[in-house]
């Protein structure tokens, strides 16, 4: 995880009050720090390496767990483990 520069907007503190604040609908700081974090990946030229190793990882032996593990989340689950 990278540190919020001052530049990055959710690192500049709220006022409070303030409508940006508002948080029942989701949590706008951290979704602003999602989005900041997801664009810097998409611009340091790492997502074809990521999805190399991620295909990789399906192909080989963990394939099905990772897979079980993707069936579960969408169904809002978590593994146990055994």
């Amino acid at each position: 995880m990278t540190q919020p520069t001052p530049q990055d907007p959710s690192a500049q503190p709220a006022k409070a009050g303030a409508a940006k604040d508002v948080q029942g609908e989701g949590n706008y700081a951290a979704a602003r720090k999602f989005d900041a974090e997801e664009r810097a990946f998409v611009e340091s030229g790492k997502v074809e390496a990521g999805a190399k190793a991620a295909r990789e990882a399906l192909d080989g032996p963990e394939g099905q767990d990772l897979e079980a593990a993707r069936h579960a989340a969408a169904r809002g689950e978590a593994l146990k483990k055994p």
